[in-house]
C-alpha cells in the first residue's frame, strides 16, 4: 500500500501502512497489532493459531456489510501490546502470549518457571500461572514469548454469594504465602494481576478481547456461576519479582510502584524496603477496597484487612498469620452467609432486583 502524497516517508511508521486500512481508519491494526501479525506463520508452526485479524490475508468484514468496525469480531484489537490470545491447535483450547524482553524484566522467565516446574507445579497452593511453553522470537535473542492457559480478570463474571468470595480469599492467601515460603516476593499482588481459570464458566465460549460477549459479538455470553463450576485463582505477571535465598530473611529492595500506588511505606522516604510486607499491604488492600468498601456485608473481614495494611510495614502480619487468621474467620461463617448474595454498594436498583431473581432461581435448582 502507497503512503498519501503529502506524507514525507520519514514522517510515518511504514508499517503501520501494510495492512488493509489506513493507520487513520476505525479499526486499523496497531503498531503492536502489525508486530504479532509478522510473527503470525511463526507461531502458527508452533501449534498457535491466531485470530483472523492478524493473518495477511484478513480483510475487514465491516467493509462488506453495514456494520460498524466494533459490531464485528475482526474488529476487536488487543487490549495490550505485548499480549495476544491464540488457539492451540493441538487441543483447541485458548492460550495467551505473552512478549517479554529479557533486559527490562530478566527475573520474569525465571521465576515463572521456577513456579510451573516439578514437584512445585502440581503442589494445589501454587497459585502462580503455569507457563506451557517459552518460545525464543527469531532474529531477536532479547525478546520471548510465554505461553500461558487463557484467563479471565477474578472478578469477571461477578461473586454471586459470600461462600464464592471467601472462596477466592482462600486462595489468593495460601498463593501468596506459598509464594512467599518459596523466598519469592511478587511486589504488585493487586487485583490487576490476580486471575482466575474461568474458561470453563462458559458453556459457548466468549470473545477473548471481549470477555462478555459470545465468540462472534452477537450478544452476551451464557455463563455459569463458580458455585455450578469450582474456579482456580492464578497470580500472574513476575516482571518485577524477586527470587532470594533461604538465608536472607529480612532483603531490602529498592522501591517500586506496581499498579497500587497507595503503599504507605513508600510516601516519606526512598530508602530499600523489606518487599515481603508490601505484598502482604496489596493483598489487604485490594480486599479493603475491592470488598469491604465496593460491597455490603464483608465486615468481617475487615479486622484482619485492617493489620495486613496498617502504616508501619514491621506491624503488619505474615502470610503464615494471615492464613491462620483467615481460617478461623472462615470457620464462623455459617451456611446462610455462605450461601447468601453479594449486593454491590453502587449498583442501579434494577440491576439488583435482576440479580436477586437470578440468586434466588440458582438456589432453588440447588
Amino acid at each position: 500500500m502507497s503512503l498519501p502524497a503529502d506524507t514525507e516517508a520519514d514522517d510515518v511508521d511504514k508499517d503501520l501502512y501494510d495492512q488493509p486500512l489506513h493507520p487513520s481508519d476505525p479499526g486499523a491494526l496497531s503498531k503492536a497489532e502489525i508486530t504479532w501479525r509478522g510473527r503470525q506463520k511463526w507461531l502458527e508452526q508452533h501449534g498457535y493459531m491466531l485470530r483472523p485479524r492478524y493473518h495477511q490475508s484478513w480483510r475487514p468484514s465491516w467493509k462488506d456489510s453495514k456494520k460498524s468496525f466494533y459490531d464485528c469480531e475482526d474488529g476487536v484489537s488487543i487490549w495490550h501490546g505485548s499480549i495476544i490470545d491464540a488457539t492451540r491447535t493441538s487441543d483447541g483450547s485458548l492460550v495467551v502470549l505473552k512478549e517479554i524482553k529479557k533486559s527490562r524484566h530478566p527475573h520474569e522467565a525465571d521465576i515463572g518457571l521456577f513456579f510451573s516446574a516439578e514437584p512445585l507445579a502440581s503442589d494445589p497452593k501454587n497459585h502462580c500461572v503455569p507457563i506451557l511453553e517459552v518460545l525464543q522470537v527469531p532474529d531477536d535473542e532479547d525478546l520471548i514469548v510465554f505461553v500461558m492457559p487463557f484467563l479471565r480478570a477474578y472478578r469477571s463474571p461477578i461473586f454471586d454469594t459470600f461462600g464464592e468470595a471467601v472462596a477466592y480469599f482462600k486462595q489468593v492467601f495460601e498463593g501468596l504465602q506459598f509464594m512467599h515460603v518459596h523466598h519469592v516476593a511478587h511486589r504488585d499482588c493487586d487485583g490487576r494481576n490476580i486471575m482466575m481459570d474461568g474458561v470453563h464458566l462458559y458453556p459457548h465460549g466468549f470473545h477473548p478481547m471481549s470477555a462478555q460477549m459470545k465468540p462472534d459479538l452477537s450478544g452476551f455470553a451464557k455463563h455459569y456461576s463458580r458455585t455450578e463450576r469450582p474456579v482456580k485463582y492464578y497470580f500472574i505477571d513476575f516482571g518485577i519479582s524477586r527470587r532470594y535465598s533461604p538465608d536472607n530473611e529480612a532483603p531490602r529492595e529498592p522501591q517500586i510502584l506496581g499498579g497500587d500506588q497507595s503503599v504507605p511505606e513508600f510516601r516519606d522516604s526512598d530508602e530499600p524496603m523489606d518487599p515481603f510486607p508490601t505484598d502482604v499491604y496489596y493483598l489487604g488492600n485490594m480486599i479493603r477496597e475491592d470488598f469491604i468498601n465496593a460491597k455490603y456485608g464483608f465486615e468481617f473481614m475487615g479486622p484482619l484487612v485492617s493489620d495486613m495494611v496498617q502504616d508501619d510495614p514491621i506491624k503488619r502480619p505474615n502470610m503464615d498469620e494471615v492464613v491462620t487468621r483467615f481460617e478461623n474467620i472462615q470457620k464462623s461463617l455459617n451456611s446462610w452467609k455462605l450461601r447468601s448474595r453479594v449486593v454491590e454498594r453502587d449498583a442501579a436498583p434494577i440491576l439488583n432486583l435482576y440479580r436477586f431473581l437470578v440468586h434466588w432461581r440458582r438456589r432453588i435448582n440447588y
